[in-house]
Order: structure tokens, then sequence, then C-alpha cells
């Protein structure tokens, strides 16, 4: 994998606040034990949480979004390493594997393309290659019946782990076929047309390319969903979805409701849990919004398909420390280390092996 960066044990220490009498997460977690032959390490590890990040954010500029998803994954891990290790969640059976950096497909962009449409171009492109390696490296973890935990970057990188997951779980005997189903809190249904891969069409190209076989969608505003998408979406049997609007405005079903119809939805099949940050109100991240779910509301969200879903893997997204207009929040991170602790907590407490 050319632009995956494997971690070994002291990468994790050096993040890691170490303090007598206390453990933290980051003394008990594992790692790749031979750098060498990782595909071997990963096979022998006893781990059934992989971790790893993608911070990246050529698949939002693509979408013509505000840059910085690729500034969440180290403020995460600083947050997440120094969780304490206790009787809630001791960390032994998850294996923090690394991160892709892509920083040299932005360079080149940056430095070649000469007008705006030619670097939206360009990043289309480039989310391509993005597709590619994280395709691969998903489908590896899916096959060896482990669940993917997957921070940073754009919302493009539900294609390859929709993909990913899918032939894995194939591969490894589960799936009769390639496909499995997902669940997505977001404001946004990144549904958008096929017109070159970006951040807001990730599960339409799952699901032309055959990989997704039913989506559900909550918390999407009414107010961010193209009239052609919402067509898309009811003449579609295998899509579903309940509008913020419905959840909270009109108070049609609850929050938790909403989540337990998503479930039931796509219980049928395993299913990639994702979670758009842009959702949470004033979380800073690619599409902030002033009006949304409350940091609660997505921990709930992940407790319950934690525990109540077979789930391929977890995809938590678009949020930053840090975006490119200058905007900064430093409490991003630790809201996703809360966010990816409520989850694993509650999906080790259930008997589903992926």
């Amino acid at each position: 994998m050319k632009h995956f960066k494997t971690y070994d044990k002291q990468d994790v220490l050096s993040l890691t606040r170490l303090r007598r009498f206390e453990t933290r997460l980051g003394e008990s977690i594992q790692v790749i034990a031979d750098k060498a032959h990782w595909e071997e390490s990963l096979a022998q590890s006893t781990a059934r949480y992989i971790m790893l990040g993608i911070p990246e954010d050529i698949g939002v500029r693509a979408n013509h979004g505000v840059g910085g998803t690729d500034s969440i994954w180290v403020p995460f891990l600083s947050a997440f390493l120094n969780i304490q290790s206790n009787d809630f969640l001791v960390g032994d059976e998850i294996l923090l594997m690394g991160h892709f950096d892509f920083g040299d497909l932005k360079y080149v962009i940056e430095q070649n393309a000469q007008s705006y449409d030619e670097k939206i171009d360009a990043y289309r492109h480039a989310v391509n290659t993005i597709d590619d390696e994280v395709e691969e490296l998903i489908r590896h973890i899916t096959a060896l019946k482990k669940v993917p935990i997957v921070i940073g970057g754009g919302h493009n990188n539900a294609y390859p782990l929709i993909k990913g997951a899918a032939k894995g779980l194939h591969k490894a005997g589960i799936l009769p076929l390639a496909q499995i189903n997902s669940i997505n809190l977001d404001a946004h249904s990144d549904f958008r047309p096929a017109e070159g891969r970006h951040s807001g069409n990730g599960f339409r190209y799952a699901e032309e390319d055959g990989y997704l076989q039913k989506y559900c969608i909550i918390g999407l505003h009414e107010n961010y969903l193209p009239q052609n998408v919402w067509l898309d979406i009811v003449n579609n049997p295998f899509m579903d979805f309940i509008t913020y609007e419905d959840i909270f405005v009109h108070e049609k079903r609850t929050f938790m409701q909403a989540v337990a119809h998503a479930t039931t939805f796509t219980e049928d099949g395993y299913t990639g849990i994702e979670l758009d940050l842009d959702c949470i109100e004033k979380t800073l991240s690619s599409a902030l919004t002033p009006a949304g779910i409350l940091p609660l509301h997505a921990r709930q969200y992940l407790a319950f398909t934690g525990s109540d879903s077979n789930v391929a893997y977890l995809h938590i997204c678009e949020g930053a420390a840090q975006l490119a207009d200058g905007r900064k929040d430093e409490t991003t991170g630790k809201l996703v280390s809360y966010l990816v602790s409520d989850f694993i907590k509650a999906h080790d407490n259930t008997t589903q092996v992926v």
C-alpha cells in the first residue's frame, strides 16, 4: 500500500500521556507486530477492531467544499489513546493499524492545476486512487472477520468502505453476494449524480456498482436535498430516510425511533455504520450547521447501531480541527473519541462476529 503508514508501539506511546497508577488505552491497544509482513500480523492478532485514519480532504475539495477534513486524525488519536483503560473499555481488542497519507496527490494538484475547474477535475481523478487503496485494505480486514473503524477524510470514502467490506465479507464466506447495507446519520444524502468521484456521491457509486443493497439516512435536512436526488430515493424500494424536520420540527417520531427504524430496515444483512459530523450542531466540519443534532444524539446513535446491527464497519467522517478558511475547534477530536468508545462498548457486548 503506497500511501499507508503502519504504526508501531512507539508511535502510539508518543501520543499517550503516561501517569502513575493509571493505564491508558495507548498502553493496552495493539499494533502491527511486523510491518514488513503486516498481512500475517493482522491475521494473527486477537483484536476484533482494526482502527485506521484517512486524513484527506481531496474528496471534499472535489465536491466544491471547504478543505480541512485532513486535520482530525491526530487530535482524535491524542484524545482516544488517553482514555482510561478500565472495566468499561480495556482496549486490548483494538488494533491501531495506522493512516493513509495522500499528501503527495494533493501537492501535485496544487502545483500543476491552473484554473479552478482544472483543480476540480484533478481532485476527482485523485479520489479514484484513494478509492483503490482504501478498498484494498478494507477488503483484507473484513475478510479476516474483523471490524474496521475508520476516522477522518471526506464522505467520499464511504464508497471504498462499502465496496471493500462487501468483497471482504463475501471472500470470508459470510455473504452470498458482495453486497452490504448502510445506515448514515447525515444532514445530506451524499447520493448526488455520478459526475466524477467526490464526497457527495459515494453512496451513488456504491449503489450503481452493485455493492450497496439497502441504504437508510437519518436526519436528512430537507433544505439540502436536491429534487432529482429526492426522486431517486423515493422511487427506490431499497432506500429510505427520515428527515431532521420530521424528527425534531414536526415530531412525527423520536430520534431513537428513527434509529430503530433504520436498523430494522437493514437487519437482513451486514451494515456499514456511517456518521457524518456535519449533522452535529456547531461541530467543525466541511459543512458546519447551526441547526443539527446534539452530540448526545450521535452517541446514542452509535451505541444503538453498534448493538443492534450486524456491523460491517464504522466510518466517522467530515470532521475537522481546523478548516482551510482558518476556523478552528480543538474539541472535535475529543468528541470523536467519545463516539468511537461508545460504539466499541456497545458492539463488544454483543455476540455478533463479522
